[in-house]
């Protein structure tokens, strides 16, 4: 049986993307239906070790990468971390590398934003996706026509003070986090106390096998690049395909035990995607709904993308 706390539960590959970079990856199911899982922060392609081989047994091939500068993945010199490089890095590497024209993909939090970004800067490459506890993209006349509030609420900007340090002043909070130990309890806050997750949704041992990754200054740091980008701290690599309604297929879940993604993250997918298939509410599920109820979102991956295998 394999062990989901084990860094070699699978074969991780590595490829030279593009000049300068370089992603691991997880690829199980080879010629079945490509499926491109991608993580968020403060996660790396081990949030998704209770999905991948259930995934491959269903016929799909799950492609599974640490996006730049996160897990085994290199950190690029051209020190990007936008939606637009990583969305550039993941097209080269299911299009160029791997040879597949066409794929699906699932991502929540970051991952949701790159795939979204994907789907609409490459056109036809993203069949259908899946969407759960993601960002979204700004859409202020859209989102306010439909009635919704552009201001932040006073719960999300309670839970967004990480994003606001780690955008504005990430190399001071780097350097205050100058141990493994100090870099990896910050991590394991987000699986915990921070209440990201549902209640009870990570034992001990998975927090430290998902904060392992981030025990590195020079990971954890890049990673905080991500939050930089967003906030116009750091330098973009081109536009961020943000500003518009997506037409790509889309599925939704929500794991409302919640507390960093904004209340009305489902009325907000309603208007940002044209062809929709959902909100749909998984309970005893929070931000890490991959892996809090793994089972039911194998079963509704699978579901959606039934006429693909």
């Amino acid at each position: 049986m394999t062990d989901l706390l084990s860094p070699t539960a699978f074969d991780v590959h590595v490829s030279e993307v593009r000049t300068g970079v370089s992603l691991a990856y997880v690829r199980e199911g080879v010629g079945g239906y490509p499926l491109l899982l991608v993580h968020g922060w403060p996660e790396t392609k081990r949030i998704w070790w209770r999905n991948i081989a259930p995934l491959a047994a269903a016929g799909f091939e799950v492609i599974v990468p640490d996006l730049r500068g996160f897990g085994d993945s290199g950190i690029p010199d051209d020190g990007f971390h936008d939606l637009a490089a990583h969305a550039r890095d993941l097209h080269a590497l299911v299009h160029d590398v791997l040879g597949h024209p066409r794929c699906s993909t699932v991502g929540s939090d970051l991952g949701g934003g790159v795939i979204q970004d994907l789907g609409l800067r490459f056109d036809g490459f993203v069949e259908r996706q899946v969407l759960f506890n993601s960002i979204l993209p700004k859409l202020p006349v859209e989102y306010e026509a439909a009635g919704l509030s552009n201001e932040v609420s006073p719960q999300v900007r309670a839970a967004a003070d990480y994003y606001v340090r780690q955008g504005r002043d990430a190399d001071g909070l780097a350097a205050e986090l100058d141990t493994p130990e100090r870099r990896r309890a910050y991590v394991a806050q987000f699986y915990g106390s921070r209440l990201w997750g549902t209640p009870g949704g990570f034992r001990r041992a998975e927090v430290d096998f998902m904060t392992e990754p981030f025990a590195s200054a020079e990971h954890l740091r890049a990673g905080f690049g991500n939050y930089e980008s967003g906030i116009g701290a750091l330098r973009v690599s081109e536009k961020p395909r943000w500003f518009e309604v997506s037409d790509v297929p889309t599925l939704v879940l929500y794991g409302p035990d919640d507390h960093v993604i904004y209340p009305d993250f489902m009325e907000r997918c309603e208007v940002a995607f044209r062809d929709l298939v959902g909100p749909f509410v998984v309970p005893r599920a929070g931000h890490f709904l991959q892996w809090e109820r793994a089972d039911l979102l194998n079963r509704t991956v699978t579901a959606f993308l039934r006429d693909r295998l």
